[in-house]
């Protein structure tokens, strides 16, 4: 044994665990939080690398209004509210006209997939506007570099239904700062990896190399490419539903890169500003960036998609390479006296997350709901952003998820 029993066991120390972990406490129930790795957090995490907070994983909390954690945020702003869009079109930057089209070819591609029916359901670019000059641009925006999963691959119900809005918000101390906080005195043992959960009664067995924890119940919150891939063995094996539910929601990549000034050259863009590249026939796809938060002397951006599978399996030297290439497309020999030192995070090699977030593949919208669904007569329970059937993909959905499975 490994201390005193628990009334649950709750497997992942990330934004689903720390809600079941405090809803449980809530109501006088104890808990036990396992978490493989040797931080909190899981997919929300705050680094000051580069001298300033800067979020690893989950950057923004999104459609602020019914964001559970908006009721937690300290100091932030509304990135929706100082930000200023760039688009470059091989050459130079969109014309304000120019842009202005480009956002009408937006709008209208987004009523397109709105108005379209949902059954039977097939891939998002089965109902996608694909004619106009900016589609392919907007499809490449919308899906990887938003569901870090490209359309062809993604549910157009779960596309519609978990489709998010504004305020988007950026809390100064990071989105990873905030989850951290929220973990304060919680009940949890780091590098406490569990590789074996017996769940056949009459309550569950957690074992490790540490050891072995008995609980009544157990709320797993690992992602699903750590269930994909089979770390926890399960005694006895998962109902076929829920291997296929899994199956169903597989994790999506965006690699995040990041870059400190070398300088004072702030390449034109002003803080909080955002640029990317138009689609180009057999080019590579573009990244997208964000300039200068509150101030900071960094920039960070995104890959997603096949394209950051593939240079996470070539490694971060290829990933950072290509970045600072695409930055190169839009500001020439510039970029390169300006950008310094660099980060590359590896979601897609962890072992302890192997992707960003799930998107469902068509069909699959159901797939959510299902995860979520008590085993065992409620003795086991999965909770995270994949189990949410609106905030998937999600630090909101992954904590309305824990806060639900605790009940």
């Amino acid at each position: 044994m490994h201390g005193l029993d628990p009334d649950v066991l709750i497997i992942g120390a990330g934004c689903a665990g720390i809600a079941a972990a405090r809803a449980l406490i809530a109501r006088s129930q104890s808990c036990v939080v396992l978490e493989a790795g040797a931080r909190v957090g899981g997919r929300a995490f705050t680094t000051q690398a580069l001298g300033a907070p800067l979020d690893l994983g989950a950057t923004w909390l999104h459609q602020a209004h019914d964001n559970p954690l908006t009721a937690f945020i300290g100091d932030h702003l509304d990135h929706d509210t100082v930000r200023e869009r760039h688009l470059h079109l091989g050459d130079r930057f969109a014309t304000r006209a120019e842009f202005s089209d480009y956002w009408r070819a937006h709008r209208a591609f987004e009523e397109a997939l709105e108005a379209a029916p949902l059954t039977p359901d097939r891939s998002v670019m089965e109902a996608a506007p694909q004619a106009g000059p900016w589609d392919a641009t907007i499809a490449h925006w919308l899906g990887s570099q938003i569901n870090a999963m490209e359309l062809t691959g993604i549910s157009l119900e779960d596309y519609v239904k978990t489709d998010l809005d504004g305020p988007n918000l950026l809390p100064r101390e990071g989105v990873g700062g905030l989850v951290a906080r929220l973990a304060e005195g919680l009940p949890i043992r780091l590098n406490h990896a569990v590789t074996h959960l017996d769940w056949s009664g009459p309550g569950v067995v957690a074992r490790g190399s540490w050891g072995e924890l008995r609980a009544g119940r157990a709320i797993v919150t690992v992602s699903n490419g750590v269930l994909a891939a089979g770390a926890i063995a399960f005694t006895p094996e998962l109902p076929a539903a829920t291997r296929a539910a899994i199956a169903g929601l597989p994790m999506g990549l965006l690699t995040k890169i990041a870059f400190r000034a070398k300088g004072a050259d702030r390449l034109g863009i002003a803080p909080f500003h955002s640029a990317r590249r138009a689609v180009t026939p057999g080019a590579e796809p573009p990244m997208s960036w964000v300039f200068w938060p509150f101030g900071a002397d960094h920039i960070f951006g995104f890959v997603g998609g096949a394209r950051a599978w593939d240079l996470s399996r070539q490694g971060p030297a290829a990933t950072e390479a290509a970045a600072r290439a695409d930055l190169a497309a839009m500001f020439g020999p510039r970029a390169a006296a300006t950008l310094g030192e660099g980060l590359v995070t590896d979601w897609g090699e962890n072992p302890l997350f192997r992707g960003s977030y799930t998107h469902a593949r068509p069909g699959h919208h159901a797939s959510r709901a299902l995860l979520a669904t008590p085993l065992g007569e409620g003795r086991l329970r999965f909770a995270g952003e994949a189990c949410h059937s609106r905030f998937a993909g999600t630090i909101a959905g992954a904590w309305l998820s824990g806060a639900s499975a605790a009940g």
